[in-house]
């Protein structure tokens, strides 16, 4: 990619910003020297695993960074037989569990994050390697006692022996007290000593091993501590040499697992530098954009990347379908310049695999090269002017432009004499665009508006100006070339109009004409633009109201359906009960035939009722099924939409079972059984109710069970029931008294399990209180 190019745009600028994203050295690296890719498969995978990140990020979750570091010089030294020191090796553990824990973090991600999960899931484990060096070493980077059974037996002797020289110099203080400066314990030279008055020395007695700046104080050894001293400093070195021997062995650990660790820390580099262009995608408000190969550039509402949001202005881009070059015109301070930058800049982003700040549906090129000639720039080295400066650029663009190419030009032509100018900027730009590159240029030459729109791929536009405001608005108005606003902007400063009119005359009619078609074209724009944003408004809204349509209607079927499968499955359960019922009821009146008075045409006779009962027992569920069965409806049937009781209109027969319909509005697909024709219909008879009772019986409203043994008790209240359901009575009362309770609670027990007993309860204070039980019969 062109170096200048990315200088003039500004993407280094993007590249410090993406550094201070990073949480890592490692990232950081990776970070500043990102490039963008030429090849449509990279710059597809680099957005892709910026998405990925980004999810996380909308998921409001943290991916975990801490801990790690650049072990990479370490793992270097330790493959050359090099002893690592405590940090070092400290270090490698660390960055060891880091890697185990983003590992852990990815794995309970809920979400399908494929790129993310491949790399995560490449980290070495290297569990046993992180335990040894925690065993060894402690956070403070000192190796523990544990860390061998030598170094654990050193120390401790080591420790005896201070304890002793602590306990005779605790006694030298206190014998000599009157010799020392200063009743304090130092260490000079690594042997202990105490501070000594300089004329005491003699009588001290010992060896001198420091003095003080002044010299009035000797740090002196005294002379039964030598032996101890000398005792410590050997332990000392063999403590050193058994900690060398420890980190050895841990170094020896490291380099037998030298690639893991460093395939590692390329993994680790590569999901913090990841992580950092979401997170600055999320910081710039960007979105993914989608790539293509074919030069299409379809930007909407975009902004310029680095000029603060409530600043900058947003806008849409489109480049590479209708036209490949598109020639903004008008005056200076117009933000031509801004809008240019802002094209090349996203587009080098996306190539890196940044997000850019736009809304969805923004869609960018990959191209081969990107070249941009923007700056007034002067070469002070070889002498040359501002023109020709930018001539140079534009030589060497020219050479190496191609149809894969994006090339923008600020102010083609400037810096000399205005009609060579702008006849070298269409010569340059003819040159461009037959090689088929995207062009981007501004110009505030006027010839270049009739060039733009005599020349094919090529299209005019503008940067809106308010002239009410004397102000630019930033907006870039594509397909309506630039005016020059200094006679509007010279009547509302002030000129008089008689000296307007004058210079109005000098410039010629045509260009008059060509100025008014401008501000027409302004004006139609405008009010098109207005009238689309209206569209586009009713248009989202009747999307809206149709998938609320849909998904209600989607909704009303399903329960519509749910609603006949349990009427279906509630009707035949009810059947099974009726015939359950029936055949019992038909049981025991066969058995009671030979006991009672029976004929056998009138227990014939109840059996017929019952099954004619049975049809009844399911109700309005049955009858709807029996109704499905009419005939096929014809075109133009007046129909009524059962499950919303709507009148509609049969428009024609999709199916056996379905028709299409017209219920108000609404055109539907429905099943045949939910449509009935509109007509009135007949009321279901009364529901009959049969009875049987016996021949010459009258069974009364009560029963009396009053001194009864338990059993017989039961028994007759079997009896008793079976009695009452034939009478067809509806409530009856049971007198058991009041006693020792054992009757009324088995009275009850066989209320709660008898099919045909609906309810039951105490009596009343005016029917007999706890001593009865009220029964009401199904």
């Amino acid at each position: 990619m062109n170096e200048r190019s990315m200088k003039v745009l500004e993407f280094n600028r993007i590249i410090n910003w993406l550094i201070e994203k990073t949480e890592t050295s490692l990232g950081a690296e990776l970070a500043g020297k990102l490039l963008p890719s030429s090849k449509l498969s990279i710059a597809q995978r680099l957005q892709d695993e910026t998405d990925e990140a980004a999810t996380i990020l909308r998921l409001n979750k943290s991916i975990p960074l801490g801990g790690i570091a650049d072990i990479r010089e370490s793992i270097k030294r330790s493959e050359i037989g090099g002893i690592l020191n405590e940090h070092q090796c400290l270090n490698v553990a660390n960055t060891i569990y880091a890697g185990r824990k983003l590992k852990a973090f990815m794995n309970n991600i809920e979400e399908e994050l494929p790129l993310l999960t491949s790399l995560i899931n490449d980290i070495y484990s290297l569990k046993h390697i992180q335990d040894e060096i925690n065993r060894c070493i402690n956070d403070e980077a000192k190796v523990v006692d544990d860390a061998s059974s030598s170094l654990r037996s050193i120390r401790s002797t080591i420790h005896t022996i201070e304890r002793r020289i602590r306990e005779r110099l605790d006694r030298a203080i206190r014998q000599k007290g009157n010799l020392l400066s200063d009743t304090i314990v130092t260490i000079r030279n690594n042997r202990y000593v105490l501070p000594v008055k300089s004329e005491q020395r003699v009588a001290f007695g010992g060896i001198v091993h420091d003095q003080s700046a002044s010299g009035q104080t000797l740090f002196m050894e005294p002379q039964d501590l030598v032996q101890l001293n000398n005792e410590l400093q050997t332990k000392k070195i063999k403590e050193a040499q058994e900690i060398e021997k420890v980190l050895r062995q841990l170094s020896e650990m490291i380099a037998t697992h030298s690639e893991e660790l460093v395939a590692n820390v390329h993994i680790l580099a590569s999901v913090d530098f990841i992580y950092a262009r979401a997170k600055l995608g999320h910081e710039m408000d960007g979105v993914k954009p989608s790539l293509n190969d074919k030069g299409m550039i379809k930007m909407k509402q975009a902004r310029h990347p680095l000029i603060p949001r409530q600043e900058v202005v947003a806008n849409d881009v489109e480049l590479g379908e209708d036209f490949t070059a598109i020639l903004i015109t008008g005056p200076n301070t117009g933000g031509k310049t801004v809008t240019l930058k802002m094209i090349g800049l996203c587009t080098l982003m996306a190539q890196s695999g940044l997000q850019v700040p736009a809304i969805e549906g923004c869609e960018l090129a990959v191209f081969g090269e990107v070249f941009a000639d923007i700056g007034d720039e002067q070469s002070i080295e070889q002498n040359l002017s501002t023109f020709s400066s930018h001539m140079t650029n534009i030589v060497s663009i020219i050479e190496e432009v191609t149809d894969n190419s994006l090339v923008l030009f600020d102010e083609l032509g400037a810096g000399t004499d205005p009609q060579e100018g702008a006849a070298l900027a269409m010569s340059i730009l003819d040159e461009v665009v037959s090689k088929e590159a995207r062009v981007v240029a501004t110009t505030h030459y006027p010839e270049l508006k009739a060039y733009a729109y005599n020349t094919k791929n090529v299209v005019n536009a503008s940067v809106e100006f308010d002239i009410e405001t004397l102000q630019p608005t930033y907006k870039l108005l594509i397909g309506i070339p630039g005016r020059s606003n200094a006679f509007d902007i010279s009547k509302r400063l002030g000129l008089r109009e008689d000296i307007i009119e004058r210079a109005k005359q000098e410039i010629g009619v045509d260009s008059t004409n060509v100025e008014n078609m401008i501000f027409s074209l302004e004006q139609s724009y405008k009010r098109a633009k207005k009238a689309y944003e209206q569209a586009e408004d009713f248009q989202k809204e009747s999307e809206m109201l149709l998938h609320d349509l849909k998904r209600a209607w989607n909704e009303f079927e399903q329960e519509r359906d749910k609603l006949f499968k349990d009427a279906e499955e509630r009707a035949a359960v009810e059947v099974q009960r009726a015939k359950k019922e029936a055949e019992k009821i038909v049981r025991e009146i066969k058995e009671m035939k030979d006991s009672v008075h029976f004929k056998e045409h009138k227990w014939i006779d109840a059996r017929k009722q019952l099954e004619e009962a049975e049809v009844h027992l399911v109700g309005q569920e049955k009858e709807q099924i029996v109704e499905e069965e009419l005939a096929p409806l014809q075109k133009n049937d007046e129909i009524i939409l059962k499950s919303i009781n709507q009148r509609g209109v049969v428009l024609e027969q999709v199916s056996n079972e379905e028709y299409l319909v017209q219920v108000g509005v609404m055109r539907i697909n429905v099943k045949r059984k939910d449509i009935k024709l509109a007509k009135e219909k007949k009321q279901p008879d009364q529901v009959y109710r049969p009875t049987v009772q016996r021949a010459n019986a009258h069974v009364r409203f009560e029963l009396d069970l009053r001194g009864e043994r338990y059993e017989d008790a039961i028994n007759k209240l079997d009896n008793y029931i079976d009695d009452a359901l034939l009478a067809n009575h509806s409530q009856v009362t049971i007198i058991h008294g009041k006693g020792t309770g054992a009757l009324r609670e088995g009275v009850h027990n066989y209320c709660k399990g008898h099919p045909r007993i609906e309810d039951f309860r105490p009596g009343g204070e005016k029917e007999g209180g706890s001593g009865v039980t009220v029964i009401k019969l199904a």
